[in-house]
């Protein structure tokens, strides 16, 4: 890892799933989720660990684990973002210290991906960053569920969406059952960085238009004139776990020996 990069990890993990109740906490090759999550971030490099939840036992699972702090936050925030603000206040975070928001059901987080996020934000100067990685097929760019960006050639984001951008208008004229060539599709990976000062600043802001539509967060921060820079992610990230049948294919992945 970089010496000179200097950045903290904070990991919001509410008790509360509507999709997977007690999320956290499921067992995943036999130990708690979200100490998966926390052994990753302790893996990047980061100056300090954080884990931002509302509940006694989420924090109970890592206790005893060198290196993260805890940070026991309201279970009345709207977001994971809501959350790490306050989690900024009680950490004592100055305005400049670069902060990472690794979601808390991402057990297979590359280390080096947490890193490059931190990297990419220092170097960009930009309010956030995040990361993205190709889509190679046609039904992951029509799932809704699979997140889409496009970004300029300065590798701002220009628009996130769960519509299939950019749509290449005479190929699909003719077979939507496949991408054509030019490797134009991005896949949005929901890890950010941004300093400690913007992130208290973003979550007092209301919801954008645009956010309420797509039900997308990070579009409050463009629709409100902010840059989203965004880099390519040194290696794949695995999806993370949202869902029972995610669940599944964490377990398979990680008996299969690919954590």
């Amino acid at each position: 890892m970089d010496p000179q990069l200097d950045f903290v990890v904070a990991i919001p993990a509410r008790l509360a799933a509507s999709r997977l109740p007690d999320k956290p906490l499921r067992p995943l090759g036999g130990e708690p989720l979200v100490l998966h999550v926390a052994r990753r971030a302790l893996a990047a490099g980061a100056r300090e660990v954080w884990l931002a939840t509302d509940h006694a036992r989420v924090a109970d699972a890592l206790a005893g684990v060198a290196g993260v702090r805890v940070a026991m936050t309201s279970p009345d925030h709207a977001s994971g973002t809501d959350r790490l603000a306050e989690c900024a206040s009680i950490a004592g975070w100055d305005d400049a210290t670069v902060v990472v928001n690794l979601q808390g059901d991402e057990p297979f987080a590359p280390a080096s991906g947490i890193a490059e996020v931190a990297r990419t934000l220092a170097a960009s100067g930009a309010s956030m960053a995040t990361l993205a990685e190709p889509i190679a097929d046609a039904q992951a760019l029509f799932d809704p569920n699979t997140v889409k960006l496009v970004r300029a050639a300065s590798g701002d984001a220009l628009y996130f969406s769960r519509a299939p951008l950019p749509w290449p208008r005479d190929a699909f004229a003719h077979d939507r059952g496949v991408l054509p060539g030019g490797g134009h599709w991005l896949r949005h990976i929901g890890i950010y960085a941004y300093r400690a000062g913007f992130l208290r600043a973003f979550a007092r802001m209301p919801p954008g238009r645009l956010e309420r539509v797509e039900s997308l967060e990070q579009l409050r921060a463009l629709e409100a004139g902010h840059r989203i820079a965004v880099a390519l992610a040194p290696e794949p990230f695995p999806p993370g776990v949202d869902t029972p049948e995610d669940l599944a294919r964490a377990q398979a992945r990680l008996a299969g020996g690919r954590a």
